[in-house]
């Protein structure tokens, strides 16, 4: 297996923070993480005099390359160490192009200057930001074999997919002076001779790993080659031996890590504690109360815009009008008598059921995960006449409507120039179908409303346990309204017409600084209860639990999870039959790392591997050590080459000793035996 790392940067550039290169740092890295190969891949530029002094200077094999900002992702393109200058000169027409941090060239530009992409070895950003477009992956896929990911845990999801590129991990370092750490994020290769081919065939057979021997059971967490689990690890030790501090480093060093902290979900104040419970179970929520608004909200949009007041304002003039033309008949003249004089517009309309229903038919036709069942149903060479059909009325209604414009603005010209010449009444323009809508539209909103409020459970999700239940209900006062759009202003006047919904509707408008667009959350009450398995509100022990388990649920999207002590907060039966299951469920994704003193929690959960922070005296020195291992191990190793009996370990740490072990096993066998 040869350990590889593709992407260094040994140059400053517009998309890097200012550093200064070290060929030492370089060296020392090369060293410590016993690399094989390596990559330069400079954003947008290639320093030809640079690593000619890199590779003259390192023993192992050195290949030339660049990280391009391609379409808005970046693309590391490598070559093989020939034709430097060629390369150089390539490297300086993406340089000409890249001026600013947001610039980038297009696929087109890339393929104009590389022309062979087959020559090189193309990683894209995969599941790494900026990643590159799916469409470009695809557009270069026949000459992109893998993609470079942000984490294990990443690399583990792609390296189980047969559908996905495969996975390379690498530190993405700055090689700068005065660096002492580098991230331990490179690539095991199952390759025999290092040239750019045989690592290209290499990848493109996904014959790649995170750990030289343990294949992707074990990646490397620290710079001293310390290794971890990329499943459940249990971290064990005495009291002040180092355990925090392995966590703290692991939070820093991760990037994306989950840290549930020792105490953090235990409730203080009864009352601070279940305001804080109740805010956090609304948050988590909220995507599901969107949801259940969203076609609500379209109804409140819609109604916004109508005015009845004003609609009766156009009724009255019309009615005005007519009447005054009557009375005045004897006023008509040549110019009243024209045709135009009480002409009515056109009206207009406007295409938005037909755009909706020619968006519904092309979402219908271009469906992948349900095709099968379309097709059984529905012919979709008819489908494609159809949306074609669909789509010439509605350029035939576009026409239509613009010519009725010009006639609505030619008919309004000639009118005014009319009403200018006499003195006959005109009658007002009214549309009546428009108005009687309006009307109908309201009276079915208030109908909406009033079922809306209708006390009613909408959900229910069951948590390991528990259950969240959603309901709706009416709101019970103002205040209550308030907090839901968390406004700073009173909406106590508008709330008295709550119960009739139109009025109330306006009277929000009527206040001015209320954004239209959060009107529709103030009609409704949505809350969310946690009850427990009896079906109660939980207690104030309860919800700490509830919440423990819904912030290691919601781990899934960090890249490790670490726990610190949930012993410390929770009895043993909770921490067995919840805690422990949601536990290993969420290792089979991503790695997770607890610490414990119980035997519950470090014993019954099946941890996959285990690491023990041990603190110990050398010629008057403290010095803190990390031992690893399998559970099945009889013995637990650090990085340095010291062993640690793996019994001792476990019945110092999770049973009080050997003694105490027995002890108790003799005393539970008495009770037992009466």
């Amino acid at each position: 297996m040869n350990k590889i790392d593709f992407h260094i940067h040994t140059v400053s550039t517009v998309s890097d923070s200012r550093f200064d290169f070290s060929l030492d740092t370089l060296s020392r890295y090369v060293t410590e993480a016993q690399l094989h190969a390596i990559a330069i891949t400079n954003h947008d530029l290639f320093n030809l005099e640079q690593f000619e002094t890199i590779e003259s200077e390192l023993n192992i094999k050195v290949f030339p390359g660049i990280e391009i900002n391609l379409e808005k992702g970046h693309l590391l393109l490598i070559s093989e160490n020939n034709n430097l200058a060629d390369f150089k000169t390539k490297a300086d027409q993406v340089s000409a192009k890249i001026r600013n941090v947001h610039d980038c060239i297009t696929v087109e530009e890339l393929e104009e200057i590389y022309v062979d992409l087959g020559q090189y070895l193309l990683i894209p950003h995969y599941d790494k930001k900026p990643s590159l477009p799916p469409n470009i992956i695809e557009h270069l896929s026949e000459y992109i074999v893998a993609g470079e990911v942000s984490s294990p845990k990443k690399f583990i999801y792609a390296a189980k997919d047969d559908s996905r590129l495969t996975p390379v991990l690498f530190s993405d370092a700055r090689m700068k002076e005065g660096k002492s750490k580098f991230p331990p994020r490179q690539t095991y290769i199952d390759c025999g001779d290092l040239t750019l081919d045989a690592i290209k065939q290499c990848l493109a057979q996904g014959k790649v790993a995170l750990s030289e021997n343990e294949g992707n059971k074990l990646y490397q967490i620290f710079d001293d080659g310390q290794m971890m689990s990329t499943g459940l690890n249990v971290l064990l030790g005495a009291r002040s031996s180092g355990k925090t501090h392995t966590l703290d480093r692991l939070n820093r060093e991760s990037g994306n890590a989950k840290y549930i902290r020792q105490f953090d979900l235990v409730q203080q104040d009864d009352a601070a504690s279940s305001k804080a419970f109740e805010s956090d179970v609304k948050t988590k929520r909220s995507e599901y109360s969107e949801d259940y608004l969203a076609g609500f909200r379209s109804v409140v949009d819609d109604v916004i815009k109508i005015d009845l007041n004003e609609n009766q304002r156009k009724v009255d003039a019309y009615v005005d009008s007519l009447l005054k033309s009557a009375t005045h008949a004897d006023r008509l003249d040549a110019y009243a008598n024209a045709a135009l004089f009480n002409e009515a517009k056109y009206q207009e309309g406007d295409d938005m059921n037909l755009t909706k229903l020619i968006a519904s038919v092309i979402n219908v036709i271009e469906n992948i995960d349900y095709r099968e069942t379309i097709e059984k149903h529905i012919d979709l060479s008819a489908m494609k006449t159809l949306v074609l059909d669909l789509i010439q009325q509605l350029r035939d209604k576009a026409q239509q409507r613009k010519k009725k414009k010009f006639v609505n603005s030619l008919v309004k010209n000639i009118k005014e120039k009319l009403n200018m010449r006499t003195s006959a009444v005109a009658v007002e323009d009214i549309d009546f179908y428009a108005i009687a809508m309006d009307e109908k539209k309201v009276a079915r909103f208030n109908e909406i409303i009033n079922f809306l409020k209708v006390d009613k459970v909408i959900n229910e999700e069951p948590v390991q346990g528990f259950t969240v239940v959603t309901k709706k209900q009416p709101f019970a006062n103002a205040t209550e309204a308030k907090k839901v759009i968390k406004a700073s202003y009173s909406l106590t006047e508008a709330f008295k017409e709550y119960n009739s919904p139109y009025n109330y509707l306006r009277a929000l408008l009527d206040i001015g600084v209320l954004p239209n667009t959060e009107i529709y959350k103030l009609f409704i009450c949505i809350n969310n209860e946690v009850l427990n398995r009896e079906g109660m509100l939980v207690s104030g022990g309860e919800r700490s639990e509830f919440r423990l388990l819904q912030t290691i649920k919601d781990a899934q999207s960090y890249d490790i999870l670490l726990i610190d002590e949930p012993e410390s907060s929770f009895d043993n039966g909770f921490l067995n039959s919840d805690v422990n299951q949601i536990i290993r469920e969420i290792s089979n994704t991503m790695p997770v790392v607890v610490v414990t003193h119980n035997n519950t929690v470090g014993a019954s959960i099946g941890a996959d591997y285990l690491l023990y922070a041990s603190k110990e005296v050398e010629n008057e020195n403290t010095v803190h050590r990390l031992y690893s291992g399998y559970p099945t191990d009889s013995k637990l190793q650090s990085v340095d080459g010291r062993f640690k009996s793996n019994y001792t370990i476990m019945m110092d740490s999770l049973e009080a000793g050997e003694y105490s072990y027995n002890q108790r096993g003799k005393g539970y066998e008495t009770i037992k035996n009466r």
